[in-house]
């Protein structure tokens, strides 16, 4: 990475950002999706009272650079990782890589034994890099959109 990254716990302050980094994520980044699919999949930045209460669950880590927000992922008490996105122009500097660390020594220290995710095609190559197997490849729906992903899980 050219610009030093800090890692830390997102709170509830930071809800309406991690919104606005999944929505550049999924609309501006690279994508094996379509712009159909991105539309269905991320309409609009989230925010608001659902956003909140869905975020309010999780393990939240964040990437700040000192001008930028990298990019976060969260973990949930079972060790699945929901959310993991890193802004297009964060991507392949390894933010991916300094966020699952924190998340992974985040699981060792609540002595989880295993982290599962259902990783998008671009979320694939990031966790197997990190020793994540495929389980599962499937496909969701969302709207009139159809995604494909991968069912994944790391023993620790």
């Amino acid at each position: 990475m050219s610009r030093q990254v800090q890692i830390k716990q997102a709170s509830p302050r930071d809800y309406d950002t991690l919104g606005g980094i999944m929505y550049a994520a999924v609309r501006h980044g690279p994508s094996h999706y379509s712009q159909a699919q991105r539309r269905a999949w991320v309409p609009e930045i989230r925010s608001g009272p659902e956003w909140t209460k869905r975020l309010d669950k999780k393990t939240i880590f964040i990437a700040l650079t000192s001008d930028d927000n990298a990019g976060f992922m969260s973990i949930e008490p079972s060790g699945y990782i929901d959310l993991a996105f890193i802004a297009p122009n964060y991507q392949g500097r390894g933010v991916f890589r300094a966020l699952y660390e924190a998340v992974e020594a985040h699981a060792r220290s609540a002595k989880m034994r295993r982290l599962h995710t259902h990783a998008s095609l671009m979320a694939q190559s990031p966790f197997a890099a990190m020793g994540f197997d495929v389980l599962a490849h499937e496909q969701v729906s969302i709207g009139n959109q159809t995604f494909d992903r991968a069912e994944m899980e790391k023993h620790l």
